[in-house]
């Protein structure tokens, strides 16, 4: 009787598999595990692996590791993608999970998505926000950077607004925004909520650590319809977009030949439209905007 047990064929792997993961318990197949060439895969199959690691006397195959994330990679071996979470912290646990149990492609995934959010934070732009006259001038005084200052306060107005003025005041205010985040390395911007008398106005400072004006857009102008006063705010795009030019040219930190080179390059076009085909980043401040809509 012993001597025929002994001889008899050890039994096939069945195809589930009962998985403890730190107490975690987790029920699979090796149709599953086997999708792709990981050490997962070796763990849970292999007979070195298995000698490693606990065997329980029910078939249940213990793996010293937290079963937090577990189930995330099994779904991405069950689907071949999976989501990941919204944070940082998990996306790494996730991460350092992939790579003790071997999954690459998963792996993968989880260092591009954090490299995204790492983009996605560096390219955070800071608008300083100021609330009266004293703050601005003491920003501009000390500023190595040339300086684009925009006051903006709606309710500072005796009379009613005409009919374009309000889209227009928001053109003005998306238009500062889009400059600010481009341009955040070149130079200081300063956006005025609450200190100043001007409803619209886009007022341009050399740098040096001088307060010195080297420009000033104003937007608003009072018209007179049936009799009565109205308040207009415009939008001159092509003009804020050269004033913001000409300012970004004084920086002293920049070498004056690559400047003027610059220069010439942005301020070149064809039969009067804006057409540059010059690569600097200053033609780019002036025609970028070209497609959208102006007075």
């Amino acid at each position: 009787m012993g001597a025929t047990a002994a001889n008899e064929p050890k039994s096939e792997i069945s195809n589930y598999v009962k998985l403890n993961i730190g107490g975690s318990l987790f029920y699979t197949t090796v149709t599953t595990l086997s999708k792709l060439d990981s050490k997962l895969r070796d763990m849970v199959l292999s007979e070195a692996a298995q000698n490693a690691e606990t065997l329980e006397s029910e078939g249940w195959v213990f793996i010293d590791r937290c079963g937090k994330h577990f189930g995330t990679i099994l779904n991405f071996l069950r689907d071949g993608t999976v989501p990941l979470p919204e944070t940082c912290v998990e996306i790494s646990e996730i991460l350092a999970e992939t790579k003790y149990y071997g999954v690459t492609e998963l792996q993968d995934a989880c260092e591009q998505a954090l490299q995204k959010k790492r983009n996605r934070n560096t390219n955070i732009t800071w608008v300083t926000l100021i609330t009266s006259q004293n703050e601005a001038q003491k920003l501009i005084s000390v500023s190595s950077k040339p300086v684009v200052k925009f006051a903006i306060n709606r309710h500072n107005n005796k009379y009613s607004y005409t009919g374009a003025s309000d889209d227009n005041l928001l053109k003005n205010i998306e238009l500062f925004d889009k400059l600010a985040e481009k341009h955040r390395e070149r130079g200081l911007f300063i956006k005025d909520v609450i200190g100043s008398n001007e409803i619209c106005c886009w007022t341009f400072y050399g740098p040096g650590g001088a307060v010195k004006k080297v420009a000033e857009v104003c937007c608003t102008s009072i018209v007179y319809a049936t009799d009565k006063k109205h308040t207009k705010v415009d939008f001159p795009e092509t003009r804020i977009l050269e004033e913001t030019m000409n300012v970004m040219l004084l920086d002293t930190r920049i070498n004056k030949s690559v400047q003027e080179h610059e220069l010439i390059e942005a301020t070149s076009s064809s039969n009067g439209n804006c057409r540059c085909s010059c690569s600097s980043q200053w033609s780019d401040l002036l025609w970028e905007n070209s497609t959208t809509s102006t007075l």
